[in-house]
């Protein structure tokens, strides 16, 4: 007799739970601060993990901050005056971003593309004639994109990838912002010489391969944010002198209109950002407002979900609260909360798992 696994089946009841829940309710937590009033947010990973940015009490230094739970931890070194940022995080829990590193100890400083692991600093390397470097994102082989500036006296921005502490320059007048797991990268290139302005368009690299994706008409600028594992691609286009969010399948935009933004994207094609100022997700082309999730006391002490800045594959999503009233700004976590008839078919499933168990000692 076929014998079904406790794994196996655990899988099928938790893959009904976890989509049916994306459409349903969520249970809203803020997450802690390390002492200041302003707290943003950028990614998290499947485990739960959230990164972001902050401030101390009396301190206006950036901070890398790494939430378990709603526990915040404080990922800046403690050295007077160092400063650190927080971009992105894997499934490991490497947390990508970046670090000022102080070259003496009178005046000069550089900020530096930075991995952490745990609360474990490493800097990673430079291309030649580096002034500055930034890490944007990292994928679960421990792949880092972001850019480099070069030469100090041009400043010309090159997307980076490293492996390891290697950097991989991807070309000059670029930038990368994502990475998935397959290594491609989506950041821009400027196509005239030169950074910014005219020319500089949403670009995905395999390998150092650039493809320049589709232009919405009447676009001059875009830029790519994000990529998942399919290559669907998030970002802007500049077109008809308003900013449109964009979502490229392949090389194929589509736009999502002037008034709204996409931030993050997960493996299943799920979009998180804001519309019209107010935080959102979109399944498809359903958008929902998730102000919609926020209670009465809430609303009326003034507090607005601005921003969808993550979300993972099981449907959590992270942003930022704003009260303009008070001047505070927190970081948020959303959580599905799975409606009853999916509490049913998770107990239906663990039934029929004890059925089968019996029946496989029956039989053994």
């Amino acid at each position: 007799m076929k014998r079904i696994t406790l794994a196996a089946s655990f899988a099928l009841v938790l893959g009904f739970n976890v989509s049916q829940a994306n459409a349903q309710s969520y249970t809203y937590t803020e997450l802690g601060t390390l002492g200041g009033t302003i707290t943003d947010v950028k990614a998290i990973n499947a485990a739960g993990q959230v990164i972001g940015n902050g401030s101390t009490a009396g301190d206006t230094a950036h901070h890398a901050i790494l939430w378990n739970s709603a526990t915040a931890t404080d990922l800046t070194p403690g050295i007077p005056g160092w400063s650190s940022v927080a971009n992105g995080i894997n499934n490991s829990g490497q947390v990508a971003g970046d670090s000022v590193v102080r070259l003496n100890q009178c005046c000069e400083w550089r900020w530096r593309a930075s991995v952490w692991n745990g609360t474990s600093l490493t800097i990673l390397g430079t291309l030649p004639d580096t002034t500055h470097t930034s890490a944007n994102a990292i994928n679960n082989s421990g792949q880092v994109a972001g850019s480099s500036i070069v030469d100090a006296f041009s400043g010309h921005y090159h997307a980076t990838v490293w492996n390891g502490t290697t950097p991989t320059d991807l070309g000059i007048d670029s930038v990368a912002y994502g990475i998935n797991d397959l290594g491609q990268v989506a950041g821009s290139r400027n196509l005239n010489g030169g950074y910014d302005g005219i020319g500089t368009y949403a670009t995905v690299w395999n390998g150092t391969i650039a493809t320049t994706l589709e232009l919405l008409a009447g676009t001059t600028q875009s830029e790519a944010l994000a990529i998942n594992n399919s290559g669907q691609t998030i970002g802007w286009s500049l077109a008809n002198n308003e900013y449109h969010a964009t979502l490229w399948n392949g090389t194929v935009a589509t736009d999502f209109g002037a008034k709204t933004a996409l931030l993050a994207i997960n493996n299943s094609g799920v979009l998180a950002g804001s519309n019209d100022g107010r935080a959102s997700i979109w399944n498809g082309t359903t958008v929902l407002d998730l102000n919609s999730f926020l209670d009465a006391s809430m609303v009326s002490e003034g507090w607005v979900l601005t921003g969808a800045f993550g979300i993972n594959d099981s449907g959590w999503v992270v942003g930022e609260a704003r009260n303009r009233s008070m001047g505070i700004t927190h970081a948020f976590l959303l959580t599905p909360v799975p409606e009853p008839e999916t509490y049913a078919m998770i107990l239906a499933g663990l039934g029929f798992l004890a059925f089968a168990r019996r029946r496989g000692k029956q039989h053994a």
